[in-house]
């Protein structure tokens, strides 16, 4: 272990020296932002549609000099006074003249500079856009077509050869499908007014040229018009998402509860956005239209969408969200039921005041939900048809901005969320935010600021702040005290907790920079106990701490060093912990069109609740986030290749070994052995 770790950071260090003249520079810091994001107790798919959002932004950059506040908004880590500091710059100086002049806006930091750079470019002289027609579709448009192939090198014991006599008494004992993992997508864009595409994939497992089936398990098209007169703000045709208000009734985007931005829980995107991503549930299809009266907006949607769940008797008793159609028992529940939903809102936008009013139904068609009743679950939704009604507004005055949103079911459940943020000059901002979610309330779209996965039984305050006291340094404090007056799934009786972080950021210079991060979680859970026939409900503790180190000795190489750590107790028993440290350098040589990550991690936990997360660089459209267990060892390695202007291929290959197990995984994706290769390449093309 300790030769591989020296071979390892001499390598790194040739690498540094031989490339310490040149001048080309690797940004990749949304992408390890990301990670930042998520902290713990991430809801992957919805982060991975962020990743694939950003990822498609970072392809086709925002002209600095054109950009409005509204497209600045997609961009999670500019806060509200940045952007408006942005634009407000823009307006007093004149036009970028290089996008380093961003240095010159009041409240952007080094940090959050480099996270923009992908995203913005200076344009030319401001030139009008082009007319909407024929002609200059094709004249000006913008095409990308991505194609992946993944292959994991061991055998699974899905793909395990029976004979047909084991296979008809356990016929899901074996995939139905290839053991590889495919996708193409396709975009077209013409500027900000059309947007056009599709996206085709198959999961490794499922069938893809078998007598089971023949093609992708999943397609997902849009078409999206933006801005075409003064009246048409948005109108999609296909598969779209919807975020209305602060998430109380429906959003489909990742939800900033608490993360790294302690002081940024607000919603920002109201309306309908394209759905061009790889998630296959959480995501509406048909037709959505927003159209502008003045300062009054009016947005319309009706979707139809078939749904994966087992179906008894014309009774919905569960929903599978999870998109995989790999084995028999899969494709009994594959598309067995439709969701019908339509609804609307109706919002007064004015740069000081907003105010929405949504409607939303939803129905199961000829089938009712019903899943089976325990008695954490005795509250859910259960029926043909349910509604939901809610008014959500924003309010700013001076240094203070308020905004909220109170809904109801069709139960007569109430649902409120309502926050305050102070920002009395550019370095320092407060956050305080109340919630309250009745434990009947019943919203299937629901995904607003919470503890838990849904949008009920749970009272909560929510407190922040973030501040840069001297130059070089940030502070993020969060503190959250929750409670739930009703039983949850592992929890059979009501109960509470509290969470707290601390978080430094120090940027000594563009050479190198810090982050320190220690976060505190007190929960309850059931315990069963020896001879006692009920549960007993004991809190635990979990706290994580965090050092992470960026290096950038030339401006061709960036090298990351973290140092990442969980201590687990429970009740009175032993503390448990957990390490992990990782080395990553990426490399972009000024004379040859390739680019080179390498990343290497080496971990060690007691057991599952210590499991640790690490961020590594991944290929386009693949989030690189990595959860481990147990001890041992993760390496990645990276290169991409730019064949001609717009046409690229890249590859990735990664291994863990484990030190301290000869199965990983179980089930079906259960490994015979102590290692796992992956293999990644990607063909990208932008014409």
């Amino acid at each position: 272990m300790g030769r591989f770790f020296s071979v390892l950071f001499i390598l790194f260090f040739i690498i540094c020296y031989k490339s310490n003249s040149q001048n080309k520079t690797t940004v990749d810091n949304w992408e390890e932002y990301l990670n930042d994001l998520s902290l713990e107790d991430i809801n992957s798919d919805k982060l991975e549609s962020l990743y694939d959002d950003l990822s498609f932004l970072s392809e086709n950059p925002f002209d600095i000099n054109e950009v409005t506040a509204e497209e600045l908004n997609c961009l999670l880590f500019l806060s509200e006074q940045q952007i408006r500091d942005i634009i407000t710059y823009r307006k007093r100086s004149g036009r970028f003249d290089t996008i380093y002049e961003l240095k010159g806006v009041e409240s952007m930091d080094y940090n959050t500079i480099q996270l923009i750079l992908p995203f913005v470019y200076v344009g030319s002289n401001y030139v009008d856009k082009p007319e909407f027609s024929v002609n200059n579709l094709f004249k000006y448009g913008k095409n990308e077509l991505v194609i992946r192939f993944d292959k994991c090198f061991q055998r699974k014991a899905g793909y395990f050869p029976y004979s047909d006599s084991i296979l008809a008494l356990y016929p899901n004992r074996r995939y139905l499908g290839e053991s590889f993992y495919h996708s193409v997508r396709y975009s077209y864009t013409f500027d900000d007014r059309l947007q056009a595409g599709i996206v085709m994939e198959k999961d490794a497992g499922e069938p893809f040229a078998n007598r089971y089936h023949k093609g992708y398990d999943f397609y997902t098209a849009h078409v999206l018009l933006k801005d075409l007169n003064h009246w048409l703000k948005c109108l999609v045709v296909g598969d779209y998402k919807i975020s209305f208000g602060q998430g109380l009734m429906i959003s489909n985007d990742f939800s900033l509860s608490k993360t790294a931005m302690v002081t940024q829980a607000e919603r920002r995107n109201n309306g309908f956005r394209r759905h061009y991503s790889t998630n296959e549930y959480d995501f509406f299809r048909g037709i959505a239209s927003t159209v502008k009266f003045g300062k009054v907006n009016v947005s319309l949607f009706y979707s139809s969408k078939r749904n994966d769940g087992t179906v008894e008797d014309s009774v919905i008793t569960s929903l599978k969200t999870d998109g995989l159609h790999r084995l028999q028992r899969d494709l009994s529940k594959k598309r067995k039921f439709r969701i019908s939903t339509f609804g609307g809102n109706i919002r007064y936008v004015t740069p000081g005041i907003s105010v929405g009013l949504t409607a939303l139904s939803y129905s199961f068609g000829k089938y009712a939900l019903n899943q089976k009743k325990q008695p954490y679950n005795v509250f859910y939704f259960r029926g043909y048809r349910n509604l939901n009604v809610s008014v959500d507004y924003m309010l700013k005055h001076g240094a203070f901005k308020f905004y909220g949103e109170s809904a109801f079911s069709k139960n007569g459940a109430f649902a409120t969320l309502n926050a305050v943020s102070f920002s009395p000059v550019s370095y320092i901002s407060f956050l305080l935010l109340y919630r309250f979610y009745d434990k009947r309330y019943q919203a299937l779209w629901g995904n607003a600021f919470s503890q838990s996965s849904s949008v009920c039984n749970e009272n909560g305050l929510y407190a922040s702040i973030q501040f840069t006291p001297f130059p070089y340094w940030k502070f993020s404090l969060y503190a959250d005290f929750f409670k739930h007056p009703w039983l949850k799934y592992g929890i059979d009786a009501p109960s509470s907790g509290q969470e707290y972080m601390f978080q430094a950021d120090y940027t000594a210079s563009d050479k190198w920079s810090c982050t320190f991060r220690y976060r505190f979680k007190e929960k309850e859970k059931n315990r069963r106990e020896e001879n006692i026939s009920t549960n007993r409900i004991i809190p635990y503790r979990t706290q994580r701490f965090l050092a992470r180190m960026r290096y950038v000795p030339s401006e061709s190489v960036s090298l990351k060093s973290s140092l990442e750590s969980v201590f687990y107790k429970e009740h009175t028993d032993g503390l448990q912990k957990g390490f992990l440290v990782s080395q990553a350098v990426s490399w972009t040589p000024l004379s040859l069109p390739f680019t080179f990550d390498l990343c290497g991690a080496w971990f060690h936990t007691d057991n599952y609740r210590c499991r640790l997360s690490s961020y590594e660089k991944n290929l386009h459209y693949m989030f690189g986030y990595s959860s481990f267990y147990g001890h041992g060892i993760r390496l990645s390695f990276i290169g991409k290749w730019m064949i001609h202007s717009g046409l690229s291929l890249a590859a990735k290959l990664s291994h863990t070994q484990y030190m301290d197990r000869d199965e990983i995984g179980s089930g079906q994706e259960m490994i015979k052995g102590s290692g796992k290769t992956d293999f990644s390449i990607q063909l990208s093309w932008n014409f």
